[in-house]
């Protein structure tokens, strides 16, 4: 198996996972105190507190540099978890028309300024 992750800098890393689990419904795999992984149906992510090793997060630099893209079966729960968690729901999910049909997609800011957005499943089926 090949997987690509990511790890989220965020200033507390056992509060962020807190909310992540809450919000999004994520499971800890493990946690080591300031570095924390986590899974969102099977997808596996992680969370690190910045120590002045050459990366900060959003909040630290004043704009966000990745999306998380995250595809499910239902975005709208998904999307309306995280808001009801709190999150900024800055684009509710809707229609978008794209090259291989419709795709449902929305998203939100975190507590911790990474932008997600959320989408079904579609762009992801081989032609």
């Amino acid at each position: 198996m090949t997987a690509i992750s990511l790890m989220l800098a965020v200033p507390d890393a056992p509060a962020a996972s807190a909310w992540y689990q809450r919000a999004l419904g994520a499971t800890e795999l493990w946690n080591l105190g300031s570095v924390v992984g986590l899974e969102v149906g099977g997808a596996p992510f992680f969370l690190a507190q910045p120590e002045g090793n050459g990366w900060q997060s959003p909040v630290e630099v004043g704009t966000t540099t990745v999306r998380v893209e995250v595809f499910v079966d239902d975005p709208d729960s998904f999307v309306s978890g995280a808001a009801a968690a709190g999150a900024d729901y800055h684009d509710p999910v809707r229609d978008h028309e794209a090259p291989w049909g419709t795709h449902r997609q929305g998203g939100f800011f975190d507590p911790y300024g990474h932008l997600w957005l959320v989408g079904d499943k579609s762009p992801l089926r081989r032609r």
